[in-house]
């Protein structure tokens, strides 16, 4: 198929001739009456337009000879380089996969860059590639301001709409932010993808966003070609569907026609800037070649409806444009065409040649770094007299003795106080100070330019903060419940994980995510409000997982997850057990035991250290979150028969503190893992793991939750770890 595009270019360009379909159209007349195009800006996307196609010729010449690795090409969608000239170099861009046109034109309006040969590297997977280092093949360049997406079936929408809420907000807060204030954010899709619900809830977001007054300078732009791989799109769906919706501005435009591309694409993005709100750009395309280099079209495609395509191609189409106006010449195109080949062919050669990644660090390189400085964080450390007037009196540690829930709302201010780009927000967080008070009062001492409530979409709320973290900002979200973090994870996963990965580091995203979870919450039961599954989030790489359960360790490790998203850009994760949020004693009632006093606000605790209670001989006990006090508990039981017990809180469940638990397993030879999440996929399997890797030889237990949701009312402790259970397991492994 590559190839009869490619012959059907030339042959119907060879037959042209200059004017012929508009008889007197001289090359002194404006390439179209109504468009703002010069003919110089003409001839030079059309240069964007031709290097985009031979790169996806290239990318299937590659691959037949086992040389490049990706074949999702943008032929038929080079018009968005008309997009790209009808905005400004410095208004940040996320991109569909199909954005060669954009990529190069963008590329001509900076200096410094090789644009064919950047995106030749990437389809080579070569380590000199400058945005992902031979990881993935993506449109991206730091200093061309695209932010690199991986696969992008929408999952980049609600990032998007984050970055254009940032750009206002960073300006309202005069920090600094890598995009001027008047900037405009452009996002790329796909009309099969605009049918995904991350698109929906985050154009929803958006108008929302806008209906509210705030300002959302964001270009949408849905390159409509019909087709989602074999399915197609209903004739008329996207205008139908966003024609006519209500706060967002819709424009449209021909993607065969240049000038009224680039004309529409200047009003759309002219409206956004000055209106600071929304638009969205319908632009129709075809797509040629077929999904990718892999993909027979012809299983689900007419030959008929395959070639009735061919005289849309905006390549062809833009050729015929400037042979009518006669600035160029038949002969012209077809030289600029082939010279283009050979410049790119010549090119691919090259890089074919280069070297790839070829070890796990190479590849892990930008996990490691990551890592390491985040390890290092420390702090930074607060103006006396700022916190003063900012916390007001009496500071945190003049309050005596905390609760949890306190001590993280202290925390919280302490970081607000600390980082004036720092932003607090999710559902119910402002007002009303979170469902269990945690947030309470953050909103008046910090104002609601840093402390508001979202809407209720988790996508939202966590793109939000992925495009606060690319512009600047330190975003710290509140997903209500552990349970509703699933239905939007892949905005961590595929998106927040990996943009360090993807990006050699150079595009980072540091935000800490506070989720509230796990079980024996008491009144106010069932699965989405006791849930503790943490799989999901364990086998991300290079995101922290912070689980606190004293209130100390609270401010202190929030303290360290601020730091560490700050510094080195990490996308942390703190879970808060809601049964302990309030929980004052710890052996019997009135003690006062399971409070803290907070902890000076320079402290912290190192990502990957574990605490130890006691120092007992017989048995270690290694746990986390409500397994913490229920093993203190269980820990006193078992001195009445003898048995001296320490007690080890993890504290980090990704990375897990694999030394420290090393260190306290061999101290006894015993080792008893106290999980209160599931017997599978959950925390225990991990530290059994780094035991037995390890070498540990000591007799070794765990014990867990069942592989079961949670209930409502006492049903659940039927399903859920008791310290019943617990003493009855270190008393069996202790007389082995």
């Amino acid at each position: 198929m590559a190839e009869q595009i490619d012959d059907y270019f030339t042959s119907v360009v060879s037959g042209l001739v200059p004017g012929e379909s508009r008889p007197g159209v001289g090359p002194e007349d404006p390439i179209q009456p109504p468009s703002p195009l010069s003919v110089q800006g003409a001839l030079d996307l059309f240069d964007a337009q031709v290097g985009s196609r031979h790169l996806d010729l290239a990318a299937r010449w590659l691959r037949s000879r086992g040389q490049g690795f990706y074949t999702i090409g943008s032929s038929g969608h080079e018009s968005n380089a008309a997009v790209a000239a009808a905005l400004r170099p410095t208004d940040p861009a996320l991109l569909h996969y199909r954005s060669g046109g954009f990529f190069l034109a963008r590329a001509q309006q900076v200096d410094g860059s090789d644009p064919l040969r950047d995106i030749l590297l990437g389809l080579v997977a070569a380590t000199e590639e400058p945005i992902s280092g031979g990881r993935h093949k993506v449109f991206g360049r730091h200093d061309l301001n695209i932010i690199p997406q991986t696969s992008t079936i929408a999952s980049h929408l609600p990032r998007a709409v984050g970055v254009a809420f940032s750009i206002a907000r960073a300006a309202k807060l005069r920090v600094p932010s890598p995009w001027p204030a008047d900037a405009v954010a452009v996002c790329s899709f796909g009309d099969a993808s605009a049918n995904h619900s991350t698109a929906v809830g985050a154009i929803n977001t958006a108008v929302q966003s806008a209906f509210q007054g705030l300002p959302l300078p964001l270009l949408l732009v849905c390159e409509d070609n019909g087709i989602g791989i074999s399915t197609k799109t209903p004739p008329g769906w996207i205008a139908a569907n966003f024609g006519n919706r209500a706060g967002l501005a819709y424009f449209e435009a021909d993607g065969f026609d240049l000038p009224a591309t680039y004309a529409t694409a200047t009003r759309a993005a002219d409206w956004v800037r000055r209106n600071r709100k929304p638009a969205f750009l319908h632009l129709r395309t075809v797509r040629l070649m077929g999904h990718a280099g892999s993909d027979l079209e012809s299983a689900y495609r007419t030959s008929a409806e395959i070639t009735d395509d061919f005289d849309r191609d905006p390549v062809l189409c833009t050729a015929r444009l400037l042979i009518d106006h006669g600035h160029l010449s038949p002969t012209d195109v077809l030289a600029r065409y082939e010279d283009k080949r050979t410049e790119v062919l010549q090119l691919a050669r090259e890089v074919a040649e280069l070297p790839q990644l070829n070890s796990p660090a190479a590849v892990m390189r930008p996990l490691t770094d990551s890592a390491d400085q985040a390890a290092a964080a420390v702090p930074e450390r607060v103006d006396p007299v700022r916190r003063v007037e900012f916390l007001g009196s009496p500071l945190p540690e003049e309050e005596g003795r905390l609760t949890l829930a306190l001590s993280i709302n202290r925390a919280l201010l302490d970081v607000l106080a600390r980082y004036p780009e720092a932003l607090v927000f999710g559902e119910d967080v402002a007002r009303k100070g979170g469902v269990y008070g945690v947030t309470r009062g953050l909103m008046k001492k910090a104002g609601s330019a840093r402390v508001f409530d979202t809407l209720l979409d988790e996508q939202a709320i966590l793109g939000l903060a992925l495009g606060a973290g690319v512009s600047g900002l330190l975003p710290i979200p509140e997903i209500q419940y552990l349970a509703y973090l699933h239905n939007a994870a892949d905005q961590i996963r595929g998106e927040g994980a990996t943009l360090q990965f993807f990006s050699d580091r150079q595009y980072r995203n540091p935000m800490v995510v506070r989720i509230a979870g796990y079980g024996y919450q008491k009144g106010f039961g069932g699965h989405f409000h006791n849930d503790n599954a943490v799989a999901a989030l364990r086998d991300i790489p290079g995101v922290v997982v912070a689980s606190p359960s004293r209130p100390d360790d609270a401010a202190a490790m929030m303290h360290t997850c601020a730091a560490a998203a700050r510094t080195a850009g990490t996308v942390c994760v703190f879970l808060e057990p809601i049964a302990l949020y309030h929980t004052r004693d710890l052996y019997e009632d009135g003690d006062g035991l399971w409070l803290t006093a907070y902890p000076d606000p320079d402290i912290h605790v190192p990502i990957g250290s574990a605490r130890t209670y006691g120092e007992g001989t017989d048995l270690t006990i290694v746990t986390f979150g409500n397994g913490v006090r229920m093993s203190l508990r269980v820990a006193r039981r078992l001195e009445q028969a003898h048995i001296a017990a320490r007690v080890v809180d993890i504290r980090w469940l990704a990375p897990l503190p694999v030394h420290d638990i090393v260190r306290e397993a061999n101290a006894t030879g015993r080792v008893l893992v106290v999980d209160e999440t599931r017997q599978s996929g959950g925390v225990s399997e991990g530290v059994v793991a780094a035991l037995v890797d390890d070498g540990f030889t000591g007799a070794l237990a765990r014990v867990t939750s069942d592989d079961s949701f949670i209930p409502l009312g006492d049903a659940a402790l039927e399903v859920l770890l008791s310290e019943e259970t617990i003493e009855a397991a270190a008393v069996k492994l202790v007389s082995r």
